[in-house]
């Protein structure tokens, strides 16, 4: 590795750390759990994906979404139950992607994309706001506007920094800055410390206590399976997210398989479950990490919502077409009011209905008589469920001559509906006492129907 990039790699990961320590605590909490639970998943899920995942430069962790799927768990059934849902979760992880399923995040549709952005983005600035209170009230005062202009200081040193130099990532710099500030001149605001008490040891190997048998399974199993399914979709968006800013392509599978490990490994040790981190991500790649090294090293967050949310889609949003708007707005929503799971899910069954909606609308069909008297109808598009009707309304069997031929040289058919409407438009015609004749149907059209029983004549 070259100097320059090891430096970089090394600048990025301190940046990142200081980033993700307090959030995993804050995780911790809100999974009603002891804050040295976050620092050790955070330790261990790091560091383990950043050497072995399919994706350098991503930063893993106690994740947000990951603490809300458990929270139920552990108040209902105690730590060791979330221990082991968290080695189950991992197993589940490790198949998914020794099954290579992690290619899977290739069908979400851009405007998808977007809209999770976006509403984490959201959801990182509004989790902010919580620092500006005191218990259940508001600051008010002097400590109010303490606390603004600390922002509003790290804030400009993140912006204006890059403007003289990037020999060091602005962010590292205004953390240490400000930081340095506040402990000099002794200045009367909250500290990382305020959060939680997070003195303790290293961590150590341990297997859950409970009763292990098919009471227990019946009840960590469903939480193991949400956990796996929301870590793998936000750590497989994500992947698909730094792909896009590094320019480069990651290995989903291997990604998966390491992160399931490294959940193993996690709860073996008493740490919480996790999955990637785009906040973190995003300051790791800001900060010019690249390699693996930065990771490790990792084993301002106003800021990270701003760098987070894509304001490109703000500006662009007058250019796209109205469908693909509404479903970056829908998935921005519904992240923010909901949860990632249901909002990603949402975002592919709208854009999947988009999708068939306008398709449908493709299909169209030329038609003329033959010398012979007979008429030839050559259709365009593609038939499947949503184009089924609109195929049907171009024939006319009742004033058709006596012999229909149907060129479907450049037709496609996708499924069992294309047949039925073949099917329906062939019934037809024998009704109406004529001929029709199917021609130049792709060797795929005529396995479709032999399969379904049908000639293809």
């Amino acid at each position: 590795m070259k100097p320059a990039r090891l430096r970089a790699d090394v600048l990025a990961g301190l940046t990142t750390s200081f980033a993700l320590v307090p959030e995993c605590i804050a995780f911790a909490l809100v999974a009603h759990l002891n804050p040295l639970m976050g620092l050790y998943g955070a330790f261990i899920l790091c560091t383990l994906t950043a050497l072995f995942g399919g994706r350098p430069g991503m930063i893993s962790g106690a994740a947000g979404s990951m603490a809300v799927v458990i929270v139920a768990l552990v108040v209902q059934h105690g730590v060791q139950y979330l221990l082991a849902t968290v080695l189950l979760g991992g197993l589940i992880m490790i198949a998914f992607g020794l099954l290579r399923l992690g290619k899977l995040v290739r069908i979400v549709p851009y405007p998808v994309m977007l809209g999770f952005v976006n509403g984490l983005a959201i959801i990182i600035a509004l989790a902010q706001l919580e620092h500006f209170k005191a218990g259940e009230r508001w600051l008010g005062g002097p400590s109010l506007w303490l606390m603004a202009g600390l922002v509003a200081l790290t804030m400009a040193i993140v912006y204006l920094l890059p403007r003289l130099s990037r020999a060091v990532p602005p962010a590292l710099v205004a953390i240490l800055g400000v930081g340095l500030l506040v402990y000099l001149l002794d200045l009367p605001t909250r500290t990382l410390g305020d959060m939680a008490h997070i003195a303790g040891g290293l961590p150590r190997f341990a297997l859950p206590d409970i009763a292990w048998n098919l009471e227990t399974l019946g009840i960590i199993a469903p939480y193991a399976f949400l956990m796996a399914m929301v870590g793998l979709l936000e750590t497989l968006l994500t992947l698909n997210l730094t792909d896009e800013i590094t320019e480069s392509r990651g290995e989903p599978d291997r990604e998966c398989v390491a992160l399931g490990a490294a959940n193993i490994a996690s709860g073996l040790f008493g740490g919480m479950g996790g999955c990637a981190m785009i906040g973190q991500t995003v300051i790791n790649l800001g900060s010019g990490g690249r390699g693996r090294l930065s990771g490790v090293v990792a084993g301002v967050m106003f800021v990270v919502s701003q760098q987070t949310f894509a304001w490109g889609s703000l500006r662009v949003l007058h250019k796209v077409p109205l469908n693909d708007m509404l479903v970056i707005v829908a998935v921005t929503l519904i992240t923010v009011f909901t949860d990632l799971a249901t909002a990603v899910l949402c975002g592919i069954v709208i854009a999947a209905l988009n999708f068939a909606w306008q398709h449908s609308r493709e299909l169209y069909a030329d038609s003329h008589e033959e010398a012979d008297g007979s008429k030839l109808y050559r259709v365009h598009g593609t038939l499947f469920f949503a184009s089924t009707t609109p195929f049907l309304n171009h024939f006319d069997p009742a004033g058709d001559p006596q012999h229909v031929t149907l060129d479907c040289r450049h037709l496609s058919f996708v499924d069992y509906s294309a047949i039925a409407a073949l099917k329906t438009l062939r019934e037809r015609y024998a009704k109406a006492g004529k001929q029709l004749r199917v021609t130049h149907l792709s060797e795929r059209c005529k396995q479709l129907l032999k399969r379904a029983g049908m000639q293809h004549g």
